[in-house]
């Protein structure tokens, strides 16, 4: 194993961990040797994306630029969902205000995580539909355990992918296979995912999935992070930048989008489902 000298970290491999700005729906736990932080979703039930859970993600992926992490695993505390998506919550039927809060937040996290100057992986072990899917795609390699299904839904629900969402896919499959996923709102099963590149590899379960995400770092222990980091962003630069000139433009439609009734009603109607399921399964 190569050890990193001058431009690159040294790094060795005692299981040494300690905890790293934890906030209430995610804990942060750092590899002190390896410098790898590993991000854990814990918002109860499936980690539904609501403004204050984007919050602290985005106050998270900060720290860790500020405090030179060296690479970040994202992962849930569940093992049946990584993050079902965007709060449903924070759509039906919205205050406008805390509505513009939101989508803000999550333009700001999708631009701070996938143009990230350290390297990314996901570990996903449940389900990772929508808003799931694009944290997943917006890290640099994924890792998800068999038998669960990840896909932008969006369609589904009468909402159709922004411009960005549409990118961050464009980045990870062919263009083929996004206008064919997102036109249906398609989620694959793992072993779909793998087969068109959506997921790179396949776990057994959790602990699986994260010794292969950990795995994925050792690919840059003789790459210089400043190289790295540049490659990457001339990759996906574009893309963020894109976003950047458009924020504004971007909240309007979406917010126009979802106020359309027939989008709100399709909204309730997806609410009255998972109440009824839960009551079936209670």
């Amino acid at each position: 194993m190569a050890i990193r000298q001058g431009l690159f970290r040294t790094r060795t491999f005692i299981n040494s961990f300690r905890q790293f700005s934890n906030t209430k729906f995610l804990e942060v736990t750092v590899n002190d040797d390896s410098g790898i932080a590993t991000v854990t979703m814990k918002r109860p039930p499936v980690n539904s994306l609501n403004l204050e859970l984007l919050t602290d993600f985005s106050d998270v992926l900060t720290d860790l630029k500020k405090n030179d992490a060296q690479g970040m695993i994202l992962t849930s505390f569940s093992n049946k969902v990584f993050t079902a998506g965007l709060d449903i919550m924070e759509m039906y039927k919205p205050d406008e205000g805390r509505f513009k809060q939101f989508w803000s937040m999550l333009q700001e996290v999708w631009m701070q995580l996938y143009g990230s100057s350290f390297p990314t992986a996901a570990a996903i072990n449940g389900h990772a539909p929508a808003g799931g899917c694009l944290l997943a795609m917006s890290c640099e390699y994924r890792v998800m355990v068999n038998k669960f299904t990840i896909g932008l839904n969006e369609t589904q629900l009468g909402i159709a992918a922004p411009p960005w969402f549409i990118k961050a896919m464009l980045n990870t499959i062919s263009r083929r296979d996004t206008e064919l996923a997102l036109t249906t709102g398609r989620l694959f099963k793992t072993d779909e995912a793998l087969k068109i590149g959506l997921v790179d590899e396949v776990a057994n379960d959790k602990e699986d999935a994260l010794k292969k995400a950990e795995a994925f770092f050792d690919r840059f222990e003789t790459i210089a992070p400043i190289a790295r980091a540049y490659t990457k962003a001339s990759l996906r630069g574009a893309d963020i930048e894109d976003l950047k000139k458009n924020r504004e433009k971007d909240l309007q439609t979406t917010l126009s989008a979802i106020l359309q009734p027939k989008v709100q009603q399709g909204l309730e109607f997806y609410l009255a489902f998972l109440k009824n399921k839960k009551e079936e399964s209670a």
